[in-house]
């Protein structure tokens, strides 16, 4: 996605190659233990304090949105980064069964307010979703979008100074997560909240 914007972008697979990168994005796909365990064992725990303190802009997707929060339930219970307060739960719809978990495609987000990434994006946007687990914030100043599915509404992009962290997929979400992305290239790390 960065190389279509034609941004420069490095693929990081240990914290100090990314060390003195002035923006992080820092996604995730799988699950809470290995994720955790992996971050660990690169240094990359220490690398997203270490952003977040300096207030450089932060990027977290999908489990790299769920890994920023304090706990998560998933895998028996896991530890995350702690940058943001707050835990993260499994979906359950009991009685529901035709919802299915994971959720998988496309749902549109509402936004809380109006944050610099969301610039130039229509209320009520769709993007791509993967996931079993979301985030719940303990401060409600944390939730900048929401998401509805099989009823119940979920914390879709949270979001604190120079962080900005999101449920969805914004390289698989097309023009809008482009959009969303060419933002992220730009922002010097301010918010509203």
């Amino acid at each position: 996605a960065f190389q279509r914007l034609g941004a420069p972008a490095i693929i990081a697979s240990e914290a100090g190659a990314a060390a003195a990168c002035e923006r992080i994005v820092f996604p995730g796909v799988g699950s809470a233990a290995s994720g955790m365990a992996g971050i660990r064992q690169r240094g990359f725990d220490r690398l997203l304090r270490q952003v977040w303190a300096e207030k450089r802009p932060l990027l977290g997707i999908c489990l790299g949105m769920q890994l920023l929060f304090e706990h998560s339930a998933e895998d028996g219970g896991q530890p995350g980064v702690g940058l943001l307060p707050g835990q993260v739960l499994p979906f359950s719809f009991p009685g529901q069964p035709r919802i299915k978990i994971p959720q998988m495609g496309w749902n549109s987000v509402s936004y809380a307010y109006a944050h610099p990434l969301l610039a130039g994006l229509p209320p009520d946007e769709a993007f791509y979703f993967v996931h079993s687990y979301y985030a719940a914030p303990a401060r409600a100043e944390d939730i900048c979008g929401r998401t509805e599915y099989g009823g119940q509404t979920f914390t879709s992009i949270a979001a604190r100074g120079s962080l900005f962290a999101t449920q969805f997929h914004p390289e698989r979400s097309g023009e809008a997560g482009l959009v969303l992305l060419r933002n992220f290239l730009s922002w010097d790390g301010r918010s509203l909240c």
